[in-house]
């Protein structure tokens, strides 16, 4: 599952991966992501938790890289990334590389509270 939400007036996109991913899940909430940013300005913020990440299928791998062209293309300017146990981290570094063309500030946290702190919320 995906959880995507966002705030306003902290410019900021939050985007939860929970449970079990799918393929699907991703290709599902692309619009949703795409509408919530189109309420933000340029240089938002991207706060990506995957706390509750059990498993994500490797057929996400396309659709998470189309989700980072689309959020690059949207004007984001720092993106922390939440990964307590380092078996989550799916290849986010890598596909970064390839789909974030304008190189945004990416900073790793490994728990919702430093996030926090670095985000000032």
């Amino acid at each position: 599952m995906l959880l995507a939400t966002s705030n306003r007036g902290k410019q900021l996109l939050y985007l939860s991966y929970i449970g079990q991913v799918r393929t699907g899940d991703l290709t599902r909430h692309q619009p949703d992501v795409a509408a919530l940013m189109a309420e933000l300005s340029p240089d938002f913020r991207l706060l990506v938790n995957l706390t509750e990440l059990e498993t994500m299928d490797s057929g996400c791998m396309t659709e998470l890289g189309g989700l980072m062209e689309l959020v690059d293309r949207s004007g984001v300017g720092l993106i922390v990334r939440v990964i307590p146990d380092p078996a989550k981290d799916i290849g986010f570094n890598i596909l970064s590389i390839f789909h974030y063309a304008h190189r945004p500030r990416i900073a790793m946290c490994n728990n919702m509270s430093e996030a926090g702190k670095l985000l000032g919320i």
